[in-house]
């Protein structure tokens, strides 16, 4: 089985409720607001999550998972803007539902399927568009992050791939990009992976060794203990202790790079 391959087998797997996230967020004293990013014909519906700063800061760029855009990837857009970023989440699913909708509009299990077929032009004409309008604000300064989760992280990998100007891009257990497309990455890439997630963790090696072969910084971390997801699993009512610590640790480490 390819990794491409695994991931439509997770995409099949159901996704928990999430209120726990709604009702973070709900709290959450930061603006926080949907804008339409139009490119090309199409419209990208955007949820944005401000920082409460006197000064402009940077944008960060956040790439759902496989489920699409739901309670937690905006429950986590927040919680880069509470550490003092701009944070822009795309819906990827946006006209791709019923009506012309996004992913609120699929029935429970089959947005992982649409996130599954989306075509990469697309995916990355969309990022690109998202990311622009971002640094575009009056707000934000000209420094561009991208952090992605599982689907989304093996996005912001290949997004590295294709935006020169980043500052650096964070791949949570996602898969990597072609070797090819490595050589035109010009950010550093962090990876933040789980010790129980062998699908995931055995394209590690491979590649550290093309990223060194091709002269580029990659830099991985593997959480013993902690399962793939352990960022949104880690953070839910019923998590493991492993995924908890990971994710507190990982939190950690993100906070001190993007300073």
């Amino acid at each position: 089985m390819t990794k491409f391959a695994a991931l439509f087998v997770l995409a099949a797997l159901p996704l928990p409720a999430q209120d726990w996230a709604r009702q973070r967020l709900e709290k959450s004293p930061r603006h926080r607001e949907w804008v339409t990013v139009k490119h090309d014909g199409r419209s990208v519906e955007t949820f944005v999550a401000y920082p409460e700063s006197k000064d402009k800061t940077p944008v960060i760029l956040v790439i759902h998972e496989i489920f699409g855009m739901t309670d937690w990837v905006q429950e986590v857009a927040d919680e880069f803007a509470a550490a003092g970023y701009i944070a822009i989440a795309p819906d990827l699913l946006s006209g791709a539902g019923p009506g012309g909708k996004g992913t609120s509009s699929f029935p429970q299990g089959e947005a992982t399927k649409a996130v599954s077929g989306l075509n990469a032009d697309q995916i990355t004409a969309d990022l690109k568009a998202v990311a622009d309008y971002a640094l575009k604000l009056p707000s934000a300064t000209q420094k561009l992050y991208v952090v992605g989760f599982c689907w989304g992280g093996g996005q912001s990998f290949r997004f590295a791939t294709n935006r020169p100007d980043l500052a650096a891009a964070f791949v949570f257990y996602g898969p990597p990009p072609s070797k090819d497309a490595m050589s035109r990455i010009k950010a550093p890439v962090y990876g933040f992976y789980a010790g129980h997630d062998a699908r995931i963790g055995a394209t590690v090696p491979g590649t550290q060794a093309d990223m060194k072969e091709l002269g580029k910084t990659y830099d991985p971390v593997t959480y013993e203990g902690a399962g793939h997801g352990f960022m949104r699993a880690g953070e839910a009512p019923d998590a493991s202790e492993a995924n908890s610590k990971a994710r507190l640790q990982a939190w950690e480490r993100i906070n001190k790079l993007m300073k």
